[in-house]
């Protein structure tokens, strides 16, 4: 990967970081007071809590991605460690999936939001939920990446007998 590539991305990286701070922040204070003066008055708390829960899972996912990034600009993604960085990954979308359908159902009951919003937001829990299916996929390749490095690092050693 090279060094632009990697800059680029951290910037992005960096961007989306300081973002969800400001949403954590300044956008749940605001929305906390929308939510307080609509029909969704009494669902507040569970909205907030998903709200900020969510934004912590996609946090997670961007540390990891920073991590993973380190790993491969150092050479050392192909190993055993990388893999907890991919975990957590698959467990932050899992946990964002939930959180998504979670704010389906809480927002389902009453007149307040349309159904339609609370579909979309179905299917975007299912989206959610197809991301770490692919993440875990890649953990699959990952694996079989790690096991032929370390085949052939042992192919290497022998070789180095014989010669």
């Amino acid at each position: 990967m090279g060094k632009l590539t990697v800059l680029a991305l951290r910037t992005v990286l960096v961007a989306l970081l300081a973002g969800s701070l400001f949403v954590q922040t300044v956008m749940a204070v605001l929305l906390a007071v929308d939510v307080e003066d609509s029909a969704l008055s009494g669902r507040l708390v569970p909205i907030l809590t998903i709200v900020v829960l969510g934004v912590v899972a996609a946090q997670v996912v961007l540390v990891c991605v920073w991590r993973l990034v380190t790993m491969v600009r150092r050479g050392t993604v192909f190993s055993l460690a990388a893999f907890r960085h991919v975990h957590l990954m698959i467990g932050a979308f899992l946990s964002a999936s939930l959180l998504v359908f979670a704010l389906g159902v809480v927002l389902a009951p009453g007149e307040a939001v349309a159904p339609g919003i609370v579909l979309l937001l179905g299917g975007a829990a299912l989206a959610v939920f197809g991301v770490a299916l692919v993440v875990l996929v890649l953990r699959m390749l990952l694996a079989q990446a790690v096991a032929r490095d370390v085949e052939a690092s042992r192919m290497r050693a022998e070789l180095a007998e014989v010669i």
